[in-house]
């Protein structure tokens, strides 16, 4: 049996993409999982797809009405692993061109979200002295990335609460840490291709490779590689105010 089995952990953004593959992931180390995000359907879709118990529960983590009924809709769960994945990608455009509303719609999901889901969560797991805090960073909170100013801020600060909080909770037995994602392959990097494609007059498997060929080993990280960094982060005990980058060593060079 897993050290995880028996635990309940609750994931943002579990809907899709890299939190539905964190979701199987911890469901398959015997982890019971919240998938938490806004759209009912694509959670349950989630939900269904799991080896392990799960259920679906919807709520906006950038809202804080929405966040603050969380607590009473988990019921009786007992959370001790909260991961902050949820998030937007952003605008793909000089800083100049990008709007104040662009701009605090980045923030909210992917920094005020953050907070908020720690703000609700973190009473129970300091009462009983034991938890588990993964805020999903970026390598693009470490390294310049042009024409991602929101984007790369937000995820900035995400690494910023990271450290903060862990010196703040860690002492009370909750571990904090980040874990920071290269590119992975799948819809949101597609999207990034091609609007590259289309500002640079080039095609988008150019776009691509010019990108790619950044990281050492010469490729995109999977979404089923960022749930076995997960699991191995939850695995390491004396890990706390951590940061992991998982980029395929784009951060690296």
């Amino acid at each position: 049996m897993s050290e995880l089995a028996g635990r309940t952990a609750l994931v943002t953004g579990g809907g899709n993409g890299l939190g539905r593959a964190m979701c199987r992931a911890l469901s398959a180390e015997g982890v019971r999982v919240v998938a938490v995000g806004r759209t009912l359907g694509s959670l349950e879709e989630t939900v269904a797809g799991l080896p392990g118990a799960g259920s679906a529960v919807v709520c906006d983590v950038a809202a804080p009405g929405s966040v603050a009924g969380l607590v009473e809709r988990l019921g009786d769960e007992r959370v001790s692993i909260l991961v902050n994945n949820a998030g937007v990608a952003g605008p793909v455009a000089p800083l100049v061109d990008v709007g104040p509303g662009e701009w605090d719609e980045v923030f909210a999901a992917n920094v005020r979200g953050t907070y908020l889901m720690c703000r609700v969560l973190l009473p129970a797991m300091i009462e009983r002295g034991f938890g588990d805090v993964v805020n999903v960073a970026s390598v693009s909170g470490k390294r310049p990335l042009a024409r991602r100013s929101p984007y790369c801020a937000s995820k900035m600060a995400v690494l910023g609460l990271t450290t903060t909080l862990a010196a703040e909770v860690g002492p009370l037995g909750v571990a904090v840490n980040s874990l920071s994602p290269g590119p992975v392959e799948g819809p949101r990097m597609a999207r990034n291709f091609r609007l590259e494609a289309e500002r640079a007059g080039t095609t988008v498997e150019r776009a691509e490779a010019e990108f790619v060929s950044r990281a050492a080993l010469g490729r995109m990280v999977t979404e089923d590689e960022v749930g076995a960094a997960l699991v191995a982060m939850l695995s390491m005990p004396g890990l706390c105010a951590a940061d992991i980058d998982l980029s395929a060593g784009m951060v690296g060079r």
